[in-house]
């Protein structure tokens, strides 16, 4: 039994550190504040316990006797307990109050120091906290009411030592902070950035002067700088193309990775609303074995999906099983799946739908092995039989409609658009939330897809083209991105 203190860091998720991941993968119970990203709470194990106890400026709160005797008591009970809390626990977090309790009670406990928003938020918005010919250090004080009152503060000595300034849990006590550097000597015109949410899809900076900063529209959990350095603006997160825009992705948890990894780079903040998910063929993958098995018997072997060439390379031991077997994808996407396996595909349309692959399939007599999903649709077998050839179709996997829980669904009707991968998501979404529980946009990957949509009552904003997740992304940036409408600037300045 151990008890982790582990700091998340300030709200990116990619932020937290590889030990932080590998205690939260095994935890018992993840207790969470507030400042945590949920995204980080998907990392437990899903039996994991997971316990909120987090503290709302002027709102309800979990008293921290209440926290530590919560650790101690799941400590000793041995259970792996994860204390999940903003930044780093050591950092104006309280951590070494709980650490204390833990000591005190006998539990084993360790400390997993997190990045500390007092330094990566200003990253993010473009401020080093030193810089050469500006500042050569750098303060870190809270600002908070309680129980470090900003009265109490000695803000002459913090003035006094120069460099930048950083103030953490400040927003209530900003207009007496100013006042009292400024009488300790500092500038009014001392250049301040504020930065809200620091790192996340949400962040928001403020930039104005340590004279302003009072008046200053600035909402908690902001990081507060101080100093020469805050007039610099190396600026790069918030010029990301898609950043605060929510943008929902309902293919299945385990398709949603790359879709979700690329959009939040692009800087949007990805909703992951699984409607299906991949099961077994119905025959347990008997049919499948055998084809494979048999590979040599076949002229070529038709690819539908990505998916589907995984379902089928699992089941082939040596790719020298393929022989003179010539491969067609369906698409870029597809093909690329071949080529990870070393495999090239010998025929790919031009556009990545069934029908294409029909146009361009040469005639014949021989024999076709085309694995797909259960219920797909029947264009390319009945368009390859329609050209002479004999076509063995198999069921390589099945998708099952997963319903999503109704807090997630209203929360993606408030998004800016939503994104559909197949016909199987679209019709599994609607049946959870409707058409009225739709986003503003609904971008689909191509136009079977969109058809299926269209016929369901949805008006599609847009397609992807090419029809690809690449595709899909570009398409998403068109419409949503900085140049595609006023999301305004990367930071608002004030006097």
């Amino acid at each position: 039994m151990t008890v982790y203190l582990v700091g998340a860091g300030p709200g990116d998720p990619g932020l937290l550190t590889v030990r932080g991941s590998e205690v939260l993968r095994r935890a018992d119970v993840v207790v969470y504040d507030r400042l945590s990203v949920a995204s980080l709470l998907d990392l437990a194990p899903p039996g994991a316990e997971r316990i909120s106890v987090g503290k709302t400026p002027r709102g309800p709160s979990t008293e921290q006797e209440d926290i530590n005797a919560l650790l101690v008591e799941r400590g000793k009970a041995g259970q792996e307990v994860v204390r999940l809390k903003g930044g780093d626990p050591f950092v104006f977090a309280r951590g070494g109050e709980e650490a204390r309790a833990l000591l005190e009670a006998g539990v084993p406990f360790e400390v997993v120091p997190g990045i500390s928003s007092a330094v990566a938020v200003p990253a993010y918005a473009g401020v080093p906290v030193t810089h050469r010919g500006l500042s050569t250090s750098f303060t870190v004080v809270t600002g908070h009411e309680d129980p470090w009152a900003a009265t109490e503060t000695d803000w002459d000595a913090v003035a006094r030592v120069g460099g930048t300034i950083v103030v953490l849990m400040g927003v209530a006590t900003r207009a007496e902070i100013a006042e009292r550097l400024m009488a300790a000597g500092l500038p009014a015109d001392t250049p301040v950035v504020s930065v809200q949410w620091g790192t996340r899809p949400d962040q928001r900076t403020v930039r104005t002067t340590l004279a302003g900063l009072g008046l200053a529209p600035i909402e908690a959990p902001a990081t507060v700088v101080i100093g020469a350095v805050a007039a610099l603006d190396l600026a790069w997160f918030e010029h990301r193309p898609l950043l605060g825009r929510r943008i929902v992705v309902t293919r299945a948890r385990e398709q949603a990775s790359e879709l979700a990894g690329t959009l939040s780079a692009l800087g949007a903040e990805v909703l992951e609303v699984p409607t299906i998910r991949i099961a077994e063929p119905a025959d347990g993958g008997a049919a499948l074995r055998a084809a494979a098995s048999g590979l040599d018997s076949y002229d070529w072997v038709v690819l539908t999906s990505a998916r589907a060439v995984e379902r089928l390379l699992a089941e082939v031991r040596d790719a020298r099983a393929f022989g003179g077997v010539r491969l067609a994808a369906v698409g870029p996407a597809t093909a690329a799946a071949l080529a990870e396996r070393g495999l090239v595909a010998d025929l790919v349309p031009d556009e990545a739908v069934g029908e294409a692959l029909v146009e361009v399939f040469p005639t014949g007599t021989g024999r076709v092995l085309v694995p797909a999903a259960a219920g797909a649709r029947d264009v390319v077998p009945d368009g390859l039989a329609a050209k002479g050839w004999t076509v063995d179709s198999v069921e390589a996997y099945r998708t099952e409609r997963e319903t999503p829980p109704p807090d997630l669904v209203a929360r993606a009707a408030r998004a800016d658009a939503v994104t559909f991968t197949s016909s199987s998501t679209v019709s599994n979404y609607l049946a959870a939330a409707g058409t009225e529980g739709l986003p503003p946009a609904v971008v689909c990957i191509g136009p079977v897809t969109a058809d299926a949509a269209r016929r369901a009552g949805v008006t599609v904003t847009a397609v992807a083209d090419p029809h690809t997740l690449d595709g899909l992304v570009d398409e998403l940036v068109r419409l949503l991105g900085r140049e595609a409408g006023d999301l305004g600037g990367p930071a608002r300045s004030l006097p």
